[in-house]
């Protein structure tokens, strides 16, 4: 049976999983499940009723780092956690605060309020966006800007699942119309534009556009 992943496209933490099925060209089938409304049977897979979650054969697994590592470990391939355990920590570090610190105000506090609010009726809350713009942000993106050092990457010249968090929120930002400055923070804002030339992340903005475009009645 082929490894199904759960979970809605606009999603940071789904976008995280496609990206390193992609890179590690593992084969799955995606079945969509909204954030919102999600069916009964879908508390079977996911406890917690969160996205993504995903069923290997008879294996059911939820939250996108235990997949991640689950997927690396199951299924080899290119080390997206680095070659010591030095490396593996910092990079399982830094997923932990694009998840769980970074994710907050790029995703929750931006891409939510600017993107999905509006679609449920819900008017975007303009002093949580602007706190995330100018108090709670700029600290973060100081702080991975001196973590990326020169890059290009987080480990230097290899591409890992650090790249692949932080950027994820990254790009949901960018649904939501914010760019990194790229004269205050530029090794980030290249990671992001390196990142995002990534045939693995390339290959699937178009469909993520045109789905945002949508839902803020662009087209």
């Amino acid at each position: 049976m082929a490894l199904t992943l759960y979970g809605a496209i606009l999603s940071p933490y789904v976008r995280k999983i496609r990206i390193q099925l992609a890179e590690q060209k593992i084969e799955y089938e995606h079945k969509h499940i909204p954030p919102r409304d999600k069916p009964d049977w879908y508390s079977d897979i996911s406890p917690l009723g969160r996205i993504p979650a995903i069923q290997d054969g008879d294996f059911k697994l939820a939250d996108s780092a235990v997949i991640a590592q689950y997927l690396q470990e199951s299924r080899g391939g290119e080390s997206l956690y680095g070659s010591n355990a030095e490396q593996s920590a910092r990079v399982r570090w830094l997923e932990k605060y694009a998840d769980y610190e970074l994710a907050p105000y790029s995703t929750f506090s931006l891409f939510f309020q600017r993107v999905v609010a509006p679609n449920y009726g819900e008017k975007p809350d303009k002093a949580m966006m602007k706190a995330a713009l100018e108090q709670h942000l700029p600290p973060m993106f100081d702080y991975l800007e001196t973590e990326l050092g020169n890059g290009p990457y987080f480990l230097g010249q290899q591409f890992s699942m650090a790249d692949i968090a932080v950027c994820t929120q990254l790009i949901n930002m960018a649904h939501a119309g914010e760019l990194v400055d790229e004269y205050r923070w530029p090794v980030l804002s290249s990671l992001l534009s390196r990142v995002t030339s990534r045939s693995s992340v390339s290959a699937m903005l178009p469909v993520e556009h045109q789905m945002v475009a949508k839902l803020t009645g662009r087209i």
